[in-house]
């Protein structure tokens, strides 16, 4: 039986928030599971359950998702990602732990690997935002890039219910090949009640704009602000084996 465990760590204002899936031996080797953009750890929980037979499984609440902290608008970059993994590799005492990342928290563990070197065995990166830190560009966003950054604050944010809401994704095309265990654990645990009776996204339009901006940036390689906004040199020193894998339809 799969028993499960959530947990923070961290202060009120910084507290990051996990969960924690195991069976039996708490010995067993240690997966880490990072989420992309605008979901929260527990859209992990099917392939959580599956690997817990022979590990020890953590996610986390990446920052501004879930019950994790949500800071200021200028503190989302993947530098500062990477920073609250490495507290999370640091509390817990993780080793060889084995990687799996999805889109930005993916980059979270490349990036990580190289900051922790010592803790991790091997990673899993699927579709990572990872560039070439050489190649920037001197130009601003593109009107595509502006668009993805700025569409997202339109994005409907309430609902009179959990079961309105995963109505209305349900029919999303994005969710389409969602299992519905998946879409209600995200619907539960992405979202939070409100004392009107409806619920509101824990990562909000305005939050997932602020997190996204550095992603696009990145992807069009327009490196803005500090060493926070172009880590990508460290991905010459990671020391580990490193699977990177796209998607069947991938853009």
């Amino acid at each position: 039986m799969v028993h499960q465990h959530r947990f923070w760590i961290g202060s009120a204002v910084e507290r990051i928030a996990l969960v924690q899936w195991k069976t039996g031996d708490a010995r067993k080797p240690t997966a880490l599971l990072l989420h992309g953009t605008s979901f929260c750890a527990d859209v992990w929980d099917e392939i959580a359950c599956d690997l817990a037979t022979d590990h020890v499984v953590y996610a986390l609440d990446r920052r501004g998702h879930g019950e994790s902290h949500k800071p200021a608008a200028d503190c989302y970059h993947f530098e500062d990602y990477a920073r609250d993994l490495c507290r999370v590799i640091d509390a817990l005492d993780l080793r060889d732990v084995y990687g799996i990342g999805h889109s930005a928290g993916a980059t979270d563990l490349l990036l990580a690997a190289k900051l922790r070197p010592q803790a991790f065995a091997r990673l899993f990166a699927m579709e990572p935002t990872a560039m070439d830190p050489r190649a920037a560009r001197e130009t601003g966003l593109s009107e595509r890039g502006i668009a993805s950054v700025e569409g997202v604050l339109r994005r409907q944010a309430e609902f009179d219910s959990f079961e309105s809401a995963f109505t209305r994704f349900r029919k999303a095309p994005a969710f389409a090949n969602w299992t519905e265990i998946s879409l209600r654990t995200f619907i539960r645990y992405g979202f939070a009640p409100m004392e009107n009776g409806g619920v509101r996204l824990r990562c909000t339009p305005e939050i997932e704009s602020a997190v996204l901006r550095p992603i696009i940036e990145a992807m069009e390689q327009v490196y803005t602000g500090d060493a926070r906004g172009n880590p990508f040199r460290w991905l010459s020193e990671i020391a580990c084996p490193v699977r990177v894998a796209t998607t069947e339809k991938s853009w």
